[in-house]
């Protein structure tokens, strides 16, 4: 398996259903309506979109043949109910289940960004609890997770989940960029103390 390829319809759908599950445990599993209304939801979504009934559909249908997700009708009702079962099939739950949520709702994000919009779904201890759970995803093959090279002006590096079809090439390339600009801050900060070293030496000769 050399990658993911789920479209954005179907990355919407596990995301929201992850979602509802932690924020609305009495009302999971969703009916199709309910799934609809999280999809299409205009806060904490990025992009914000506008599926029909019949796109929903679709993403489950598929869904449902890579057994991803299962649908479920309750007792004595004729209404279908949808869960995620990614906790079965990729193994992950909890942290890693959280970050890789927020990633398929809101795009790339910032470990910062992730903790503090972590609400209810789960609650982080820390920041490095957050770059723990993306690390994982990201050692994980397939990988599930990629750091993206630093923005320039930016205090840190976002990440971006992979289970939209994108090639191992690009992850390698993002990873060779961050440690090319890594390998180019060390050589900058030796530079720095050199120059420190050397600023010492020339201050002493001056006192002589």
């Amino acid at each position: 398996m050399d990658g993911y390829q789920l479209s954005p319809e179907e990355v919407r759908v596990l995301g929201a259903l992850v979602e509802k599950q932690a924020l609305t445990p009495d009302a999971y599993p969703l009916t199709l309506n309910a799934l609809l209304g999280a999809c299409n939801q205009l806060t904490s979504r990025e992009p914000v979109m506008q599926l029909a009934e019949h796109d929903i559909l679709a993403a489950l249908d598929r869904l449902l043949a890579q057994k991803l997700v299962a649908e479920r009708t309750p007792a004595g009702s004729r209404v279908a109910k949808y869960e995620h079962r990614l906790n079965y099939e990729w193994n992950i739950d909890g942290a890693r289940l959280t970050v890789l949520a927020l990633l398929m709702l809101r795009g790339a994000q910032t470990a910062a960004e992730i903790r503090a919009r972590s609400g209810r779904i789960y609650s982080f201890s820390s920041i490095e609890e957050v770059d723990t759970a993306l690390n994982a995803l990201a050692d994980k093959y397939p990988p599930m997770t990629v750091r993206l090279a630093r923005q320039p002006g930016a205090r840190e590096a976002r990440w971006m989940h992979l289970l939209g079809g994108e090639p191992l090439q690009m992850v390698e390339e993002c990873r060779e960029i961050d440690v090319g600009l890594a390998g180019r801050v060390a050589a900058l900060e030796a530079q720095v103390e050199a120059l420190k070293t050397r600023l010492v030496e020339l201050e002493a000769r001056i006192e002589d």
